[in-house]
């Protein structure tokens, strides 16, 4: 029997997080387990009158690109693919991974590479989206590489998947909406302030974000969602943090990794597994020793680590960054072809905005 959940979700997705309006041009780019998934999306674009273009992934073909293709191979982006960054105006991204150790084996210098290589995108979709011309939105499809990597039985991750995505599954638009309002009475204490200083277990960093602007993530662009975020001012980081976290980029696992800024930059970085992974993605390009995003999550829904970034970065109680891009619409200038996320628990610390506390111990508190 077809799980009704998704047929939610990909209400959810259409009408409030995508948008979607007649004689729109929507990508819808998934892994193959996600099908169910598409084929909803498809049917309800099809139905608002858009006009829907599906991709999906090819684990093995890129395995083999990796490790048999030369430099140029690995670093060629087809035109098709240009195009649609270029020209369309809705983006839908459905990861459904069925390995997510499959590039373990890969020279991370090889994947450095097509990273490098796709840093056009990555600022075309990021230009286009700050201009308004195109709305992107990122969700998972529950598989059983998902739940192996969160301890988790299928039903058990399938249970969590679409929890976190609508806690209110009668009415999960009116949910969002009022996290949306919540966290916009937080933004707007955050208007115009200019000093952060955040105190955790092994970390103590300063920045600022004096003339950014903080974003209301409540379910547009990821789903699910539950974070504010901005793009902090590009030399100003200065300090020390330590992930709690394992953190995940390329299907490459890294844990224990240390950072020390200086000027707003790496300066020293450390890690207890995969660090050659880790130093060698920190030398992508100019930019990738930058930091793009400083981010709260607020989502209380979700208080499990499951290794899977989308939802992790948003749990309750904690704080991630990214290193490389930043996003134009917060008012960042940080440009890099890669978009790291690295998150790190503050349920025993605390933010100080221009010397008042916002933040205390996993919660806020003005």
């Amino acid at each position: 029997m077809a799980d009704q959940r998704v047929e939610k979700l990909a209400e959810l997705l259409v009408h409030y997080s995508l948008d979607v309006r007649p004689k729109q041009k929507v990508f819808i780019w998934s892994g193959m387990a996600a099908m169910p998934l598409v084929a909803a999306v498809y049917r309800k674009v099809i139905d608002i009158g858009a006009f829907p273009m599906t991709i999906f992934d090819f684990p093995a073909g890129d395995e083999y690109r990796y490790k048999h293709g030369n430099d140029e191979q690995i670093q060629h982006i087809p035109e098709p693919v240009a195009f649609l960054y270029q020209k369309y105006d809705r983006m839908l991204r459905i990861i459904a991974e069925e390995n997510t150790k499959a590039l373990s084996s890969v020279e991370p210098g090889k994947i450095a590479l097509a990273s490098k290589a796709r840093g056009p995108l990555m600022k075309t979709y990021m230009e286009r989206t700050a201009r308004g011309e195109m709305k992107w939105s990122l969700t998972a499809f529950p598989t059983n590489a998902y739940a192996q990597d969160a301890d988790m039985s299928l039903a058990e991750y399938e249970d969590f998947l679409y929890g976190a995505c609508m806690p209110d599954m009668n009415d999960p638009v009116g949910y969002w909406k009022r996290i949306s309002k919540e966290q916009e009475r937080i933004i707007k204490w955050l208007d115009g302030k200019k000093k952060v200083h955040l105190v955790g277990k092994g970390t103590d960093l300063n920045l600022s974000i004096e003339g950014r602007k903080f974003i209301n993530c409540d379910c547009r662009v990821n789903i699910p969602d539950g974070e504010i975020f901005t793009g902090p001012v590009e030399d100003s980081i200065e300090g020390h943090v330590s992930f709690s976290y394992p953190t995940i980029y390329q299907t490459r696992e890294v844990t224990g990794v240390q950072l020390d800024f200086s000027k707003g930059r790496v300066v020293k970085a450390s890690a207890s597994k995969n660090e050659d992974f880790l130093l060698q993605t920190l030398d992508t390009d100019a930019g990738s020793r930058g930091v793009g995003e400083f981010a709260i999550g607020t989502n209380e829904g979700i208080q499990q680590f499951t290794r899977q970034i989308l939802f992790d970065e948003k749990i309750g109680g904690s704080f991630h960054m990214a290193l490389g891009a930043g996003y134009p619409e917060s008012g960042s200038k940080a440009q890099s072809a890669i978009h790291w996320d690295m998150i790190c628990d503050l349920r025993d610390g605390y933010i100080k905005v221009d010397g008042d506390t916002l933040y205390e111990n996993g919660k806020f508190v003005i």
